[in-house]
């Protein structure tokens, strides 16, 4: 590539698949303000020549596979682009480096004001000549492998509002001089070896959004004065060593989205008061030593949606009112001292053992693995047995023959009814009683305008019931001798199983020409629709909901009973959307239940091709493991909106190897187009964010049933990828 244009004031060359070595006549093009070379396959080293470019304002040269020069450790291009003096943004991350930041890099202009050089393997320490750099108000060198103290001269960029030096190795205490920072919107030290205390005067920086300190060896106690930083967003102080107690004034958070002090020495009890942080969504608490009672007030946290108490000294019973807190599909109090009944309302029928074990002496329905309730009966005197005996025992042997003979009589009219045509089936869920005439009127005789779709064994329509209970009754075809099986499946599975993100069976109807199911309407129809068609448009973090929703529903089915369901055809098809956009898993026409003890099962229905394990269609064996690796395939469909069985997948290429191997080179590379644009504010945290999803579906879709994660951790892993995707693009 060579270049002659004198003229040339921006060139961009970005998002492309250039490659061997940036010519260093790009200095020709003297005149240039703006060069963008990122995301591309550029090696070598970055020439010096570009010191040349007197008036560049912006540099974009990162996402390449460019490397230091071998002579030496430094990277002498940032020497060269001290010429540069109206450099405002430099980028140059996720490159190959492999060296360290030369002292001048204190001497680039005072106008830079973006500097990004994450993840680009640079070592040794940040140059103390930084704090010249007096117009920078972003600095990200996070994902290195720095070394050395956090310089204090980092104390006079008075502009700054953005510091990212997570993932490295700094070690020392946290500069004081961070607090001179007046403008300081997030503080990004999180997972170095940085000691020592806290900073107080970290809570007079009232403009503070965001303080991740977490996974470093920090000690002593919390800075009470953090507690008044009334716009903080999110705090992570976890694995350290931080002692104390909570204070009272955690209520003062208004507006604080993620509160993590897990893996701490924390003391104490959990503060009543801790309910006024109500914009709350993520409180972990774990593995500290907290004591005393769960507060009540927690269920004042109307967001919540990820709770952890596990692994503390916490005592008494689990507050019923947690039942309220609709949006909480976390939970986690094991390994705590916890007694009494484990309330079953509301989000308690969706968590399963794993929250509760290893407490003292708790108790609830079987599938949580903890002793059933005793039952609690008036205890009373001999002195007063006698004269109940005497007065009341004559009542109730006069009441007991009286119902005997009334159901003698109904046994008898059951008999004559038992031949007429139609009959509704019994089941252990207040069900609706619908005859079959009610849905011929609800679906207009299911006329082909109700027809909401088609799959292998029948049909499903929309329809209205007389009390305008809107429905969607799925009608079985029974020339096919699987639909008969296929509806006593889903009988069978769905008969015994509550979840939000389930779709919920109102009803059944049967008799000798007729099987049908009546549904919950789902008024957004599937992901599919949504995924495929052009007047619908998914964000990514209306994706990362959906798909948060269905893991949830398959961990209830993997891990919430003592005989895991397997669902065995999960696509974006089966997946429909409420009015809300939140997502149930539906169609369980070949769902298997595996016995007691059992891992895996034979089957000869086999589910989707392109969805489908490997395991599966090979040798018809299935396991919970089938299930996860569709779910990592459809991950990776919902996020590229691509379908496995595309026409660009043929031979050797794969939905799952095509993505693998964006993963090494340029996620932004598979992404759907909708989601995602190089001029986007939020580019870096999106791509990121995908980037992550992308990375879980490989775990998910391994080749090896053993080697992929299971649906308790994949849930973790998306919540986790969903908080900080919202903390960092809020």
């Amino acid at each position: 590539m060579g270049l002659w244009l004198p003229s040339l004031e921006e060139l961009y060359l970005g998002d492309n698949k250039l490659s061997g070595i940036i010519p260093s006549s790009i200095s020709n093009a003297s005149k240039l303000t703006l060069l963008h070379l990122s995301t591309n396959s550029f090696s070598g080293s970055i020439p010096n020549s570009l010191g040349s470019l007197t008036l560049l304002q912006r540099l974009f040269i990162g996402e390449n596979n460019l490397t230091r020069e071998s002579s030496t450790p430094e990277l002498r291009f940032l020497t060269s682009l001290t010429n540069c003096r109206h450099l405002e943004v430099l980028s140059i991350a996720l490159n190959q480096f492999n060296g360290i930041i030369p002292d001048s890099f204190g001497n680039l202009s005072t106008s830079l004001q973006i500097f990004q050089a994450f993840g680009s393997k640079i070592k040794g320490s940040i140059p103390s000549g930084i704090g010249n750099l007096s117009g920078l108000g972003h600095l990200s060198m996070d994902s290195n492998e720095l070394t050395g103290h956090i310089p204090p001269t980092i104390g006079r960029l008075q502009n700054l509002v953005q510091l990212y030096l997570e993932h490295n190795r700094l070690q020392g205490p946290i500069p004081n001089d961070l607090c001179k920072l007046t403008m300081l919107g997030d503080i990004y030290i999180s997972n170095n070896n940085l000691y020592g205390l806290i900073p107080t005067c970290l809570g007079e920086l009232k403009s503070l959004r965001r303080l991740y300190l977490d996974s470093n060896n920090l000690t002593s106690i919390i800075p009470s004065n953090l507690w008044s930083l009334k716009d903080l967003w999110a705090l992570n102080l976890s694995t350290n060593s931080l002692g104390g107690n909570l204070p009272l004034d955690v209520a003062n958070l208004k507006v604080l989205i993620q509160l993590d002090l897990s893996w701490n020495q924390l003391s104490g009890d959990i503060p009543s008061t801790i309910g006024g942080a109500q914009s709350l969504v993520n409180l972990s608490l774990g593995h500290n030593k907290l004591q005393g009672h769960i507060p009540q007030s927690l269920s004042n946290l109307i967001s919540l949606e990820f709770l952890d108490l596990s692994g503390n000294n916490l005592s008494g019973d689990i507050p019923k009112s947690l039942e309220k807190l609709r949006y909480l599909q976390f939970l986690n109090v094991s390994f705590n001292r916890l007694q009494g009944k484990i309330p079953t309302g509301g989000c308690f029928n969706n968590f399963t053992a794993q929250s509760f074990m290893y407490n003292d002496a708790l108790c609830g329905v079987s599938r949580l693995q903890v002793p059933l309730c005793k039952t609690n009966t008036l205890q009373r005197s001999k002195s007063k047995i006698v004269p109940l005996l005497k007065y009341i025992l004559p009542t109730i042997v006069a009441s007991a023959i009286l119902v005997l003979a009334l159901l003698f009589v109904l046994i008898r009219r059951k008999k004559d009814n038992s031949r007429l045509p139609t009959q509704i089936d019994s089941v252990p869920f207040a069900w609706r009683r619908i005859s079959y005439h009610q849905l011929l009127q609800a679906t207009n005789s299911f006329n082909e305008t109700n027809l909401l779709g088609k799959g292998s064994f029948g049909s499903v329509y929309g329809g209205t019931l007389s009390d305008g209970t809107n429905i969607a009754v799925k009608v079985f075809n029974l020339q096919s001798e699987a639909a008969f099986r296929s509806f006593d499946v889903e009988c069978e599975v769905m008969r015994n199983i509550r979840h939000r993100n389930l779709t919920e069976i109102i009803s059944s109807c049967t008799n000798m020409d007729f099987k049908a199911l009546v549904l919950e309407y789902m008024p957004n129809g599937s992901l599919e629709k949504w995924l495929y068609s052009h007047n619908y448009c998914l964000d990514i973090l209306q994706r990362l909901n959906i798909m948060i929703d269905v893991a949830s529903a398959l961990e209830y089915l993997h891990h919430g009973h003592s005989t895991p369901i397997l669902h065995c055809d999960l696509k974006p098809s089966n997946v429909l959307l409420d009015e809300n956009m939140i997502a149930h898993i539906a169609d369980f026409g070949i769902a298997k239940l595996l016995g007691d003890g059992d891992f895996m099962a034979q089957t000869r229905t086999l589910a989707t091709i392109g969805y489908m394990a490997p395991e599966y269609g090979t040798e018809g064996i299935v396991s919970t493991k089938g299930d996860v690796y569709s779910y990592g395939i459809m991950l990776m469909e919902v996020f590229t909106r691509k379908k496995p069985t595309d026409d660009m997948f043929a031979g050797e290429m794969s939905l799952k190897r095509w993505v693998k191997e964006a993963l090494h080179d340029s996620p932004f590379a598979v992404l759907d187009a909708n989601l995602i644009g190089r001029e986007d504010k939020h580019f870096l945290v999106k791509e990121q964010c995908i980037s992550s999803v992308l990375s879980l579906a490989m775990d998910c879709s391994n080749d090896s049933p053993e080697n992929r994660i299971n649906m308790i951790d994949a849930l973790i892993v998306l919540e986790k990828i969903k908080t900080t995707f919202v903390a960092n693009s809020g």
